[in-house]
């Protein structure tokens, strides 16, 4: 008797451990339900039609299920033993219908994901009446465990910040100089790998000016939770001018610098007026093993968790 009075209020807790739990999806909170651009839009929308397409689901699941559970009961009144058959087999009806359904349920979510992920692998297309703009490139190289930006149009290179014009499609060609990582700015769009010795390209944009955060979203070590940098939208003017002022006032990124910056370790934001693409390109077989070639004794030695809370302080 007092096992079954705790159990009960223990299930009477239920509820509110359920509130508390969903009170932490508010969607003001959940970056990607909150897209800044058309890749992200785009991939909001696939997210609300699946959550919508299975919701239905399990409502017509759970009313079959409640009217089984009525219709069936034991202590119905006027029930009869021939108003219950459990033997369904040869009942082609109900076979034809249980292998129809699920073949549709899959063609509805398929058409619609493989559509928009062909539509990923290309810039976003302006709306209508927009002028066509040709792709920003912008190389993102990672190693452990920071950034490179390097902007060849430019001919500029910045570490661990990103500037991007708003209303332009950004060509992101990814790589890795060691370890392998993600890039990722959930207001923009979803995440694709940096890997060493290969080139993926990611498609982004921004329709609203801002500050957004990006990351690296795959785990590469000790310092995976810091690798991350800021990411400064603006108007195409603003942008130029900011590419003007870290041409001609940043300092040279000369090789020696860059070997320095490679090694395994936290740094802070920093700009250049060249880029590293001038002395080894990581994407190509003759770059992949180029920090491991240099720093091999120091990728067995841990990172002092100090170094990471310094990190912090730099974004």
């Amino acid at each position: 008797m007092k096992a079954k009075h705790l159990r009960n209020r223990w299930l009477g807790l239920l509820p509110l451990g359920l509130i508390l739990f969903l009170s932490g999806c508010g969607q003001l909170e959940m970056t990607v339900l909150d897209p800044k651009g058309p890749v992200a839009q785009s991939q909001y929308d696939l997210i609300v039609y699946s959550l919508w397409f299975m919701l239905g689901i399990i409502v017509v699941v759970f009313a079959l299920f409640a009217y089984m559970l009525i219709k069936y009961r034991e202590n119905r009144p006027g029930r009869k033993e021939s108003d219950y058959d459990p033997n369904l087999h040869g009942n082609t009806t109900i076979e034809v219908i249980w292998t129809i359904i699920p073949i549709i349920i899959v063609v509805l979510l398929s058409i619609p994901t493989v559509t928009t992920l062909f539509d990923l692998e290309k810039p976003p297309e302006p709306a209508a009446g927009e002028e066509v703009k040709e792709p920003l490139v912008v190389y993102a190289t990672t190693a452990d465990w920071k950034w490179f930006f390097s902007y060849p149009e430019q001919d500029i290179e910045t570490v661990n910040y990103l500037h991007i014009p708003t209303d332009r499609p950004i060509e992101f060609r990814l790589s890795s100089a060691d370890s392998m990582s993600a890039l990722w700015i959930p207001a923009l769009g979803g995440q694709k790998y940096n890997m060493a010795g290969m080139m993926t390209k990611l498609y982004l944009q921004a329709d609203e000016e801002g500050v957004y955060d990006g990351r690296n979203s795959n785990f590469n070590g000790e310092g995976f939770a810091a690798q991350t940098f800021k990411v400064y939208a603006e108007n195409e003017e603003e942008f130029n001018t900011w590419a003007d002022e870290i041409k001609n006032e940043a300092p040279e990124l000369t090789a020696d610098r860059y070997d320095e910056l490679l090694a395994p370790g936290m740094t802070d934001v920093q700009s250049y007026s060249n880029t590293h693409l001038d002395y080894v390109k990581h994407h190509t077989r003759e770059g992949m093993g180029y920090v491991v070639e240099k720093y091999r004794e120091q990728f067995k030695e841990k990172l002092h968790l100090y170094e990471i809370d310094k990190q912090e302080s730099f974004q």
